[in-house]
């Protein structure tokens, strides 16, 4: 073969192969304009036209549907709960005599009488307890120069005259004491001291200091409630013309 034969042949394959390629992509892009067309057309067709609900015409209420349960509309959520094992009960077994225990018996209500002490403590000293009741009061008590507010002050309810000394009504001396009292939240004189003394060493102190004892008071009231207080007040002695 000469190679004028060969060059002629490969001039007829490549224009051969050009025409295959340009029909290639002529058929592949007219298929593509022709399917975009079909869909533009489909588009352009739907686009005027208006989509129509169904009509229902409902004549009686008895052609009314109920509506659906709400256990139709979803499906119900159910949880799994664990079995619990059932307790066991036990059951008593027999033993032997010798490893039972002995029984016990109860006292009867008489019985626990007997064990009662015939007569209750009188006395805390019985016990061993030394309480000194007087100091304990005392603490309780307000001192002299303590201020206490209070809302109603003492008001004596039964006034005892203290006794004219004889020695001062022989010798015709009057004088005064100012005594101060210690009211208690009974109304009782738990202590007396004596301010201002007369001066005349006539007894008159001593006289109003059991006179003083003797007096009853309506104790102060304090929040509502009775309180211990110390009053001061003045006792006068005078001949009677």
């Amino acid at each position: 073969m000469s190679t004028r034969s060969l060059l002629l042949g490969s001039l007829e394959l490549k224009t051969v192969y050009q025409k295959n390629l340009a029909l290639g992509f002529g058929i592949s892009a007219g298929a593509h304009l022709l399917i975009i067309g079909i869909i533009v057309l489909v588009i352009a067709l739907t686009a005027d036209k208006e989509i129509q609900a169904p009509q229902i015409v409902i004549k009686s209420m008895s052609e009314l549907m109920a509506p659906p349960s709400l256990s139709q509309q979803q499906e119900q959520i159910r949880v799994k709960i664990p079995e619990r094992a059932l307790p066991s009960v036990g059951v008593p077994e027999a033993v032997p005599d010798e490893e039972a225990p002995e029984e016990v018996e109860i006292a009867t209500q008489d019985e626990l009488a007997d064990m009662a002490p015939v007569s209750p403590v009188q006395d805390l000293e019985d016990l061993g307890i030394n309480m000194d009741v007087d100091n304990i009061l005392n603490e309780l008590l307000p001192s002299p120069d303590e201020f206490i507010p209070y809302e109603d002050p003492p008001v004596q309810v039964k006034q005892v005259q203290p006794t004219y000394p004889p020695l001062a009504q022989r010798a015709g001396v009057e004088g005064s004491v100012w005594i101060n009292v210690l009211v208690d939240r009974e109304g009782k004189v738990r202590d007396v001291k004596i301010v201002k003394d007369s001066g005349a060493n006539a007894g008159f102190e001593e006289s109003a200091t059991e006179a003083a004892f003797q007096t009853v008071w309506k104790p102060a009231i304090a929040n509502g409630q009775p309180i211990a207080l110390w009053v001061t007040y003045k006792v006068e002695f005078k001949l009677k013309n």
